[in-house]
């Protein structure tokens, strides 16, 4: 049974959609079970006297931010058209006119400080139209749509033994296999009895561990035959160009019609399931091929070894509930994250496992993910990303300002951050804290909601499947969608620039 929309549409007039800021109250109230806790009931649909009193605070607060920016602009503005009035009369000028210098007086008229200041922020504004003209150094584009679930997207993976498949956790209780290529739902996972909130790939086996608002994680079997579908002659592959070309007719034709979601293969009973939280199982993953471990609000994450069952250990130390947890890809490091500004790094490397705490941010922090190197990243409802060296967690290396509060980011093989957030967009930076490019970089086919989590495909495998998709995203609009995101060619920066 579908939930009911009020509760995460339009609040008491306010017309900014289902954001971070009633997180704690609507979207916490989603990740629960299905007994009261998964915003399913009457109550979800009235916000609390103190949220109404919070909300309004905030929009006057945006309001007056907006208010501010806009009169600095035009204070900005009126200053450079003083400058140019007056370096113009300068030169009309006759060089050996006795009378006191225009240009220079009006520069006398600003203090040091303020001269400093307004050059700073005319600069800053003069490399951002500048750089609007530099040919584009990545090519993107959305090539596939994945729609069928009933309620708002958690997260989403990508197959991890090189299958063009990818998996998505949804409020609705369930979670899915897609084909990469065709867009269609293969699978349909219907085990849990709460919000499934988190889901991972097996680094080796077609199976898949999910983590869910009724207190348990489930191990099932992931196996799915990808639906391809053959181009020609010259077999499965298509350009990128082609592909983005043809992909909104292939949503049309494949993933939105009700026939294809009926084909999919349902699975009702996993094959182990784990338990030991006390209440609602926020994330999970794969620690090795035989070890997995989940985070639960209960302030705690655990160590299971899935083949028996068995909590091997329970991770505790954070003062508040837990959001996200997160494994190196070839090291034994766990990090945990927490609503308490921390994230945790767990290193089982050695018999006697050592523990470092992070500390940075000011609000909770969503997410974290490794990079290839020795470094991590972290993003919270701070509006901050932050990379950090795992050799010396005494401060981040790099600091990046987001428009909106993060939610699951994630890190590619070369180094690219994807960052999702509440205000429905996906940005790309390096490691550097060097803004690569925005998704989608004009005003067509974004999320209609929050984008709740991204995830990466190695790009030696993406470039073999149809569709070249390398990047996706899940968001609360029900929705995951499938990007291309690669380098653009010498012809392609030319052609761009150009125009």
């Amino acid at each position: 049974m579908e939930a009911d929309p009020g509760s995460r549409k339009h609040k008491e007039g306010y017309g900014y959609g289902y954001y971070g800021f009633n997180r704690k109250s609507s979207l916490d109230r989603r990740r629960g079970s299905s007994h009261g806790e998964d915003g399913h009931g009457s109550s979800s649909t009235i916000i609390p006297p103190s949220m109404q009193k919070r909300l309004n605070s905030i929009f006057r607060e945006v309001e007056k931010e907006f208010e501010n920016l806009y009169l600095e602009n035009l204070r900005l503005r009126e200053k450079v058209d003083l400058l140019e009035r007056v370096h113009m009369a300068e030169k009309d000028k006759d060089k050996d006119t006795d009378e006191p210098d225009a240009f220079e007086n009006v520069l006398k008229s600003f203090t040091k400080k303020n001269a400093f200041k307004t050059r700073h922020k005319l600069k800053a504004h003069t490399s951002k139209i500048v750089s609007s003209f530099k040919p584009p150094q990545i090519n993107t584009a959305r090539v596939r749509e994945y729609k069928g679930h009933r309620d708002g997207i958690w997260d989403v993976d990508v197959s991890k033994v090189g299958h063009p498949l990818i998996a998505t956790a949804s409020a609705d209780k369930t979670a899915r296999i897609w084909g990469i290529d065709s867009g269609k739902c293969l699978l349909n996972y219907t085990g849990h009895a709460g919000s499934v909130n988190s889901i991972s790939f097996h680094p080796s086996q077609d199976i898949a561990l999910t983590a869910s608002g009724d207190g348990t994680a489930h191990v099932w079997k992931a196996s799915a035959v990808p639906d391809f579908t053959p181009s020609g002659a010259g077999g499965f592959g298509l350009s990128s160009e082609e592909s983005a070309a043809d992909s909104s007719e292939d949503d049309r034709r494949t993933s939105n019609h009700p026939s294809d979601l009926s084909r999919c293969t349902a699975v009702k009973t996993p094959i182990i399931a784990l338990s030991g939280h006390q209440g609602v199982v926020i994330g999970c993953q794969w620690l090795d091929d035989d070890l997995a471990v989940t985070a639960g609000w209960d302030r705690a994450a655990h160590l299971y070894n899935v083949e028996t069952g068995a909590l091997m250990q329970t991770l505790v130390g954070h003062d508040a509930e837990l959001t996200h947890v997160s494994c190196h890809p070839s090291k034994r490091l766990v990090a945990t994250c927490s609503v308490d500004t921390t994230f945790r790094l767990w290193d089982f490397r050695e018999t006697i496992h050592s523990v470092s705490v992070f500390q940075g941010h000011t609000e909770a922090v969503t997410s974290t993910a490794f990079s290839r190197t020795d470094q991590i990243v972290s993003g919270s409802d701070d509006r901050s990303v932050k990379v950090w060296d795992l050799r010396n967690m005494r401060a981040p290396v790099t600091s990046i300002q987001a428009p909106s509060a993060v939610n699951r980011l994630a890190v590619s093989l070369n180094g690219t951050i994807a960052i999702p957030h509440d205000n429905r967009q996906v940005v790309l930076y390096d490691l550097q804290g060097q803004k690569i490019i925005r998704l989608p970089r004009d005003a067509s086919k974004p999320h209609n909601l929050m984008v709740t989590s991204v995830c990466w495909a190695a790009a030696d495998i993406s470039e073999s499947w149809r569709c070249k998709a390398n990047l996706f995203s899940a968001g609360f609009d029900r929705i995951a969608l499938g990007w291309t995101v690669r380098p653009a060619s010498k012809d392609e920066k030319e052609a761009k620039f150009k125009e």
